[in-house]
């Protein structure tokens, strides 16, 4: 099954969905920020990441444009999540945009669509 970076500095999110989706077959990698997750995706080059925008360190747009100004991690699809109404669109295609709250099973929808 796929490997997705879970990016958020909620824990009790980031424990929850880890394990909801780790239940549906998922290898789930985390990260608090996004500088933490920009080091991880180097290392470990994740099939998607799920992304929270509101963050510390580097926010999830911030880590977005630092993904597509790499071309060799440009192509990773991301699913940004925001609380807020308006997300910043970014210059990526593969960018998916979901606002929280998000329930599990429109995420993992959107993880089947992505996984291709």
């Amino acid at each position: 099954m796929k490997t997705i970076l879970f990016v958020d500095d909620e824990f009790d999110i980031v424990t929850v969905w880890r394990l909801l989706l780790e239940r549906h077959g998922y290898t789930v990698l985390t990260a608090s920020n996004g500088g933490a997750a920009l080091e991880q995706i180097r290392m470990t080059r994740p099939d998607i990441i799920v992304s929270d925008c509101m963050m510390p360190v580097m926010s999830g747009p911030q880590l977005c444009a630092a993904l597509y100004d790499t071309p060799d991690l440009r192509a990773i699809p991301i699913i940004l999540c925001s609380a807020a109404a308006e997300i910043p669109a970014q210059p990526n295609p593969t960018i998916e945009y979901a606002r929280k709250p998000l329930s599990f099973n429109t995420l993992l929808a959107m993880l089947e669509r992505m996984a291709v």
